[in-house]
């Protein structure tokens, strides 16, 4: 494919764009899901022989976009629209100044999808906007206009024109400053394709096990695969390219006919005919020309179509793929085959002695992916017919886990014809995708209902019909049989209610920075001013190095992991004979190669580096394969054979709904206050539990590691790692050397949200091993890393008939997976957060860590505070119910200043302020009394609100990490060179420690530079986590740039009309070091877990938010309308940097609990190892309206500039106290449809909101 080493496609080896320099487009997921590698491919259209010959210019994933497929294409990368060095293009420029780069993993492809959607129109709407990012990811990257435009906005688009405007908000940019995009000034289309020789001949490439063929004609191809009939036809690969990738298939031979020949398209009297390799962006496009310029009665096929489209994959997938690969690879949950049965299109088979009309019905689909196309016929054409009848109706439907980009639950497509001035029913035709092996029509119900009129007492008869008709074995493939099977009614009932009615906004995001700099401030100082992310430029124009960009070296070798099958299971015996013998091979290495130590953890040494004698999870690292290419070494690691004896496994800590499984007997006891537990004062008693699962990191660069080696048995190690010096000590132990001959670099991350603060080592500690480099793929990071801890709580309160809460005694339960890694430090994060907010006088906690064969689990963005949070909200949400009062009452009764529920001192506490700001900004009563208005004028949509305080505990629990270190160096030409303990992922730390300096030592931030973390500067760092590293590096630079002051001050004092070029001179001629040692630690921390006493934080950072969803009842399906944030975080060094780190950690917040859902086998094989099958929130799930507001006038004493940390860095283990609000917000918004007490399990899927709503009538 495009993107990545060496690959081109399907079993072929080719340059790619790697190894020519061109990083750029990053490899994200190799799956087309997470579109992180997006370039625009350009071709010749129509007449080439004009003097201006037509262009087409389209956005592709380029990881399913083969090489050999690009015969006189031009690819633009986002390299070759703009860079630093010379001139940006406009998109760089606006993304990267207002503030929409984070990690800037992604960057570039969302740069490349905005710039090919302006070479097509250099207007684009709010709906083009929509539509060209439809379908991806948010993980590290929501912002879309990064604050208050400034008034540059036209239209009603200006919240200044449009009357949203808030007098108080300071702009985080302005617009006016950025270049005015002129669509004259593009890339030309390179001259040395506009020739026309080779463009009729055919192609033919020869790789290693496949021969890739392109026929230039329609008899060539026929032809072809009247000689290959098994060969496969492949016209976007977003089929076979999943296929040959993550299912290991090879396929011999494969036919990618010429663009040109059947990508036909006309129109005719019955309808319009698509040539069967017709894009599908293609076919969208001519069917909205069609319903803009036909009869509304002509077009409901075609709207039932581009509905559908509409939520068909992402743009550059559509953009490829076929409407003849779409209807051939026979999905039994096809978005798009279902309306096409139900409209009764037809498709033209093709063989070489002639064709034939194949009509869409029940007899298409033969079985499983099978349809009734003969293996040497090719489908050539789809005719899609015009709705002809005045009194045709049709709809289609899908419901999936996200509406964007996911694998249908269910489909369906429904078309019912009336007879002429009445409502009977003369035709219906009810088409299925996910309640078979193939799609169906239900003929049996649609038989029954024929000459009845559209009325009760059919819509009776249809849902009985269906139900019988409609049915599925318990043991389906897909699960969740009750719900497909009650979605076949309710759709059909979605279906009922359009047609009786036919019978008888775009995306808002605001960005308010409540917190300015003061009055006087020299524009010179930059803390707290809205400072554009340091990588920002280079991040939009692909110039950033994350590790895997870093060139390759001389003979240098790649490897790959050879990991479990097994979930626990002792190693019987090991053949590497196969593997060995395979091209490219050098070595295979298992437990005996290991020169130091193989016992390995990040506190406990409870793992091994690579498994000896016996696995303990599928995943676990056996052994690896050292090769000369990345597709050598994994194609070598899969001919491993290793014979297992299996042994019981454990997978979850439950064994029924209530009684855990516990397999680890070290219980943490932990009590937050000396008093006894009581519930004898309390009015009211109330136990419960609840569970939480999981969630992946999904980070959008995998773990990458490339080892170097030096003399003196030196090893240089380039890591994707949060934690530096622990990567260093561990790889130290494993090669049995010092810990002085082991060097960790690290640029930069392409995120970690904590999964790169202990889990990188597993890989580290292995690619050491030998001078080689490894980046994972996308399924393997999932498969071995583990993510965050699935928790399982058990609860009783005693409260009071006002709403107060009076005691509580909770137990919870983590899943830590097979091995301690940081499961403890979780634990007790969760216990320090067992009470949220609120104001309890008796309660004890104890924590359980209940050891599984799952993959470690590990530090996770709130590192346990979520999940102790989100137990928390639920008894909240219990004493409400129980009572009969609103939530928001039960949650008035928060702590105070002083002394707050658990017994931590709460100083400097903002967090009324906070709500009193969230209800007056939100609007809250008024917008609570249109729910209620909405509630009673609608009866299958329904809207809900609430409001959630929190507070987060800032520091590591561990007092030992709570330190940090700085270097700072002055050069002699008064540049700065500066150098800390933190690690850069994304969440601008670099940018901040900048900052810092840049006040301390009084000259602008041009002069000042920081180039990377690594060992060999700050020594024994903590990693970069727990929220505290903006304050504990912070207040190191400080230090170390306070020293330099104070040297510098005599130079002052005796020149002081000079420079600073002057005096950094003068001390440097008269011997005064000019480089500096900064350290910091975090005073009075303590916690004595025996006695109950100390101070285990050094502050605590305030936020509430108020949240409006929507439930389709029907469904399930549910929404975020709006939500407003207010933060509270003190003087913000950077209010750009907190507020889109704040927008990041709701988004992942929302995806945790009503999105995200991770699925094991009994056997405890992960299911969900890709953008394809566990969705994380996408652009189209970010609020319609979503405004982030930071509190104004709340210093912080005890962090550097008076600042406080929202969510830090978005890696580190600690989520800052916002995202836990804005999760919780999301999952107690539902509670006007609740009519059971139990809440449902987070995530908060569609079909658990179902079934909790109780609407199903017809079952």
């Amino acid at each position: 494919s495009l993107c990545g080493p060496g690959l081109t496609g399907p079993g072929l080896t080719g340059p790619g764009l790697l190894p020519v320099g061109l990083t750029g487009s990053k490899l994200g997921c190799a799956e087309g899901g997470c579109g992180a590698c997006t370039v625009m491919l350009s071709r010749l259209k129509g007449d080439q022989q004009s003097l201006t010959p037509p262009l087409s210019h389209y956005s592709v994933n380029a990881c399913l976009a083969p090489l050999c497929s690009l015969h006189l294409v031009a690819v633009t990368t986002v390299e070759g629209i703009g860079s630093v060095a010379q001139t940006l293009h406009p998109v760089q420029e606006r993304i990267a100044k207002a503030h929409g780069s984070q990690c800037g993993f992604c960057t570039p492809g969302i740069v490349m999808s905005m710039y090919a959607l302006l070479r097509n129109k250099a207007t684009p709407t709010m709906d083009d906007l929509d539509d060209a990012f439809q379908g991806r990811c948010t993980k590290a990257h929501i912002t879309t206009d990064g604050g208050c435009c400034g008034g540059g906005a036209s239209g009603n688009g200006c919240c200044r024109t449009n009357g949203t405007a808030d007098t108080e908000a300071t702009p985080l940019f302005d617009a006016k400053d950025f270049v005015p995009f002129d669509p004259t000034q593009e890339v030309i289309f390179p001259p040395e394709l506009m020739v026309k020789t080779d463009r009729s001949q055919s192609l033919c490439f020869h790789g290693d096990r496949t021969v890739w063929l392109q026929p230039n004609s329609l008899e060539e191809l026929l032809s072809l695969k009247w000689k290959h009939p098994e060969a496969r036809v492949v016209v976007g690969n977003t089929e076979v390219g999943i296929e040959v990738k993550f299912k290991n298939m090879v396929y011999p031979v494969i036919l990618s006919p010429a663009d040109h020949i059947w990508c036909l398209l006309f129109s005719v009297c019955s309808g319009i005919i698509f040539g069967a390799s017709c894009s599908l962006s293609l076919m969208e496009a001519e069917l909205r020309r069609a319903v803009d310029s036909l009869p509304l009665h002509q077009t409901q096929v075609f709207l039932a179509v581009l509905e559908q489209l509409r939520w068909f994959a992402g743009r550059q997938i559509r953009n490829v793929a076929a409407v003849g690969g779409n209807i051939m690879t026979a999905s039994p949950i096809s978005d798009l085959n279902p309306v096409f049965m139900a409209a009764g299109s037809n498709r033209d088979g093709l063989l070489s002695d002639g064709s034939r009309l194949v009509q869409m019905d029940s007899r298409f689909f033969t079985g499983y992916r099978r349809t009734a196309l003969r293996p040497q016929e090719v489908l050539v054409s789809l005719e899609i017919p015009y709705s002809k009848k005045v009194r045709q109706f049709m709809s289609a439907f899908k419901q999936s886990p996200r509406r964007e980009d996911d694998i249908s639950i269910v489909t369906a497509a429904m078309s019912v014809t009336f007879s002429p001035d009445t409502s009977l029913v003369e035709e219906l035709k009810l088409s299925y995708g996910g309640m078979a092996p193939t799609t169906v029509l239900a003929e049996r119900t649609a038989k029954e209902l024929i000459g009845r009129p559209w009325g009760e007492e059919l819509l009776q008869a249809a849902c009985s019909s269906l139900a019988e008709e409609m049915t599925l074995d318990p043991s389906a493939p897909g699960g969740m049989v009750t719900y497909r099977r009650t979605l076949t009614l309710s759709l059909f009932y979605k279906f009922y209610l359009t047609v009786l009615l036919k019978l008888r906004d775009q995306v808002w995001v605001r960005s308010d920075c409540l917190s300015e700099v003061p009055q006087g401030q020299h524009l010179d100082d930059v803390v707290g001013r809205p400072i554009m992310h340091l990588s920002a430029l280079k991040q939009a124009t692909g110039e950033a190095v994350y590790c895997d960009d870093i060139p390759l070296y001389e003979n240098e070798l790649y490897l790959a992991l050879v990991t479990s099958t097994k979930a626990h299971a002792h190693i019987l015996s090991i053949d590497t004979s196969l593997a060995v013998s395979m091209p490219g091979v050098v070595c295979c290495l298992f437990s005996e190669d290991v020169p130091g130590s193989n016992s390995t953890g990040p506190i406990v040494y409870d793992e091994s580096v690579l498994a000896d004698g016996q696995v303990t999870c599928v995943g676990h690292i056996i052994g690896a394969v050292v090769a000369d290419t990345q597709s050598h070494a994994q194609r070598a690691a899969k001919a491993v054979k290793i014979q297992y004896e299996e042994l019981p496994t454990v997978v979850t800590i439950q064994v029924t709904s209530h009684t855990p499984r516990v397999t680890s007997h070290t219980p943490k006891v932990t009590s937050h206050t000396p008093k006894v537990t009581s519930h004898t004062t309390a009015s009211g008693h109330y136990s419960g539990d609840m569970h939480m699962g999981g969630q992946e990191h999904f980070y959008l660069e995998t773990n990458v590691t490339l080892a170097v080696p030096k003399e003196d048995g030196e090893m240089e190690l380039f890591v994707s790692t949060q934690s530096a010096s622990k990567t260093q000590s561990l790889v130290a132990k494993a090669l049995g050397v010092a810990s002085n001959r082991i060097l960790v670099r690290v640029k930069r991350m392409g995120g970690g949200f904590g999964g790169k603060e202990s889990r990188t080592t597993i890989l580290s500690t292995v690619v050491a091993m030998r001078p080689v480099r490894c980046m994972l793929d996308r399924d393997e990071d999932m498969l071995v890393t583990g993510g965050r801890h699935p928790f399982y709580a058990k609860y009783k309160v005693g409260f009071l008939d006002n709403g107060q809460v009076v005691a509580l005694d909770v137990s919870y339960y983590s899943n830590t997976g097979n091995s301690m890694d940081l499961s403890l430090s979780v634990m007790e994060r969760a216990l320090f957060h067992m009470e949220n907010s609120y104001s309890v006088a008796n309660i004890r906690g104890r924590g359980f860590l209940c050891r599984t064969n799952l993959p470690s689990n590990t530090a996770f963005r709130g590192f346990g505070g979520p999940q102790g949070m989100i137990v928390a909200e639920s008894w909240v949400t219990d004493v409400a119910q129980r009572l009969g009062r609103p939530a928001e009452e039960v949650r008035g009764h928060r702590a105070g200043k002083g002394v707050g529920g658990g017994g931590p001192v709460l100083d400097q506490f903002t967090l009324d302020r906070c709500w009193d700001e969230c209800l007056r900004r939100s609007d809250y009563k008024q917008r609570r009394a249109a729910a209620h208005l909405y509630n009673r004028q609608n009866r299958w949509t329904k809207r809900g609100l609430a409001v959630v305080p929190t507070k987060f505990g800032i520091s590591f629990t561990a007092v030992f990490l709570n330190q940090a270190g700085a270097l700072v160096h002055i050069y002699t030409d008064g540049s700065v060179l500066v150098t800390h303990g933190g690690t850069e992922m994304g969440q601008g730390l670099h940018t901040k420690m900048v900052q810092v300096a840049s006040r301390v030592l009084g000259v602008p931030i041009s002069k000042i530079h920081i180039s990377e973390t690594s060992t060999n500067t700050v020594p024994n760092t903590s990693p970069t986590a727990a929220s505290a590293s903006s304050d504990l590096n912070g207040a190191a630079v400080h230090n170390a740039c306070q020293v330099l002051v104070e040297r510098l001050q005599p130079y002052r004092s005796a020149n002081p009309k000079g420079c600073w070029e002057d005096w950094v001179s003068a001390a440097y001629f008269d011997r005064v070091n000019l480089s500096a040692n900064g350290f910091y630690r975090t005073p009075d921390l303590g916690y004595d877990f025996n006695s109950n006493c100390g101070r285990v934080f050094d502050y605590y950072s305030y936020g509430v938010a108020c949240s409006e969803v929507e439930v389709d009842c029907l469904t399930g399906a549910h929404k975020n309308l709006r939500t407003t944030v207010v933060m509270d975080v003190g003087h913000s060094l950077n209010p750009a940097i907190d507020i889109g780190q704040v927008e990041g950690a709701f988004m992942q917040g929302l995806g945790l609990f009503t999105l995200e859902e991770l699925h094991y086998s009994p056997k405890g094989v992960l299911l969900t190892r890709g953008p394809g099958s566990y969705k994380i929130p996408a652009f189209g799930d970010i609020p319609s309206h979503l405004t982030v507001s930071l509190l104004r006038d709340a210093p912080n004493a005890k962090a550097i500039f008076n600042s406080k940390v929202r969510t830090e860095p978005r890696p580190p283990p600690h989520m800052n106290s916002g995202s836990s609000v804005r999760n919780k917000t999301v999952q107690t918004s539902v509670e006007f449809c609740k009519k059971r007490q139990n809440i449902p399990v987070p995530p908060v899927l569609e079909f658990q909101l179902m079934s909790v709503c109780m609407v199903n009538l017809f079952t």
